[in-house]
C-alpha cells in the first residue's frame, strides 16, 4: 500500500521519523523538538528505547525499522521526512528503500559513514555524514533550505543562519522596528558581510546569522520565515 503524506513546506512544522537513538539520532531529535517539530524515534535496542523515552523529545516506537510491519506503525501517511540515523549503513539504506516503496512522497535522509555517496544516490533523497559535520548537519538535511544550524557553540546557545521569506513578519523592517524575543540577537547583516545594528534591514531573500536560546528558537524562526 502506498501512502501520501500531508503536504508541508520545509521548515513549517514537520513530522519527522528518525531511525536510531544513538548520539546522532537523539541529538538530532532534540534539535528538531526545540524548533517545534513533531518527532518519532524508531529504536530496537531496549536500553536506548528507555533513554529516548526519558529525553521527552519524541514519540518512541520499539522495533526493527528494516521490517515493513514496524514502519507501518509510524504513520507514514502523516510523515514529511524519514531520517535513518543509525551507525549501520545497511540498516539505514534498507529502511529508506522500504519507505521509498511504501510512501514514495516522503522525503528520505540517510546517514552514511563517508561523503562518497554516488552509487547510493538512487536509494534516498539526501545523505548526511555526521561523523564529519555533527548532528546539526543531519538537522539541516532534514529541514531543507531556509534555516541552517551552525555548529560550534558551547552550552545551550544555538546559532542559526535564517533566510527571510517575503511573508515573514520581519521582512522589509529595520531591526529597530522588530521585537525579537528575549534570548535572541541578530549578529550579521545580509549575507554576513557586516555586523548587524539597529538600522540593519531584514530583507526578504537574504540570510542573517542569529543567536538564540533553545526556548525561543521556534518563535524566532516564525518571525523570519512566517
Amino acid at each position: 500500500m502506498n501512502y501520501e503524506p500531508v503536504v508541508s513546506e520545509m521548515n513549517d512544522d514537520l513530522r519527522v521519523v528518525i531511525v536510531g537513538s544513538g548520539r546522532v539520532g537523539l541529538q538530532t531529535a532534540r534539535l528538531l523538538d526545540e524548533r517545534g517539530h513533531d518527532v518519532v524515534i524508531v529504536e530496537r535496542n531496549p536500553d536506548r528505547v528507555e533513554r529516548a523515552l526519558d529525553s521527552y523529545v519524541a514519540t518512541v516506537i520499539e522495533g526493527d525499522a528494516t521490517r515493513p510491519s514496524v514502519l507501518e506503525q509510524v504513520g507514514l501517511d502523516r510523515t514529511d521526512v524519514f531520517a535513518a540515523m543509525t551507525d549501520t549503513m545497511g540498516t539505514n539504506l534498507s529502511a529508506s528503500m522500504i519507505v521509498e516503496r511504501l510512501a514514495p512522497a516522503v522525503h528520505t535522509v540517510v546517514r552514511v559513514p563517508h561523503d562518497d555517496v554516488g552509487e547510493y544516490e538512487p536509494y534516498a533523497d539526501e545523505f548526511v555524514c555526521p561523523e564529519r559535520a555533527g548532528a546539526a548537519a543531519a538537522t539541516n538535511a532534514i529541514l531543507g533550505q531556509g534555516v541552517r544550524t551552525v555548529e560550534g557553540l558551547p552550552g545551550e546557545l544555538q546559532l542559526f543562519e535564517i533566510e527571510v521569506t517575503p511573508q515573514a513578519p520581519v521582512a522589509g523592517k529595520p531591526l529597530s522596528a522588530v521585537s525579537l524575543p528575549h534570548g535572541s540577537v541578530v549578529l550579521s547583516g545580509a549575507a554576513g558581510h557586516r555586523v548587524a545594528d539597529s538600522e540593519t534591514e531584514l530583507e526578504a531573500g537574504h540570510a542573517y546569522l542569529v543567536a538564540v536560546e533553545p526556548a525561543v528558537a521556534d518563535e524566532v524562526t516564525q518571525l523570519f520565515r512566517g
